[in-house]
């Protein structure tokens, strides 16, 4: 949960901009499939950074908006709700 808190802060969203912005530049100066298919890439990073959301964050259990994240990292962690013991009859 550590590595989607990073990504979802400002260095995280600002890492995953720059690196969005240099594997467009990467996949344009191709010129061929392959580096169309590293610019859209390229592209969907880009936005992920500059809109707050991580397509990873669900596999490290934690939702994919950034502002969700935020909310859920600042609540305190609620304690596993205890079993009753079955009724004998």
């Amino acid at each position: 949960m550590a590595f989607a808190k990073f990504m979802a802060g400002f260095f995280g969203r600002a890492l995953r901009v720059i690196i969005g912005l240099a594997l467009i530049w990467w996949g344009v100066s191709m010129s061929s499939t392959v580096g169309t298919i590293i610019a859209i890439i390229g592209v969907v990073a880009a936005l992920a950074g500059l809109f707050n959301f991580c397509l990873a964050a669900p596999l490290f259990g934690a939702p994919i908006s950034g502002k969700s994240l935020a909310e859920s990292a600042t609540q305190p962690a609620q304690a596993p709700a205890q079993q009753q013991p079955p009724v004998q009859g």
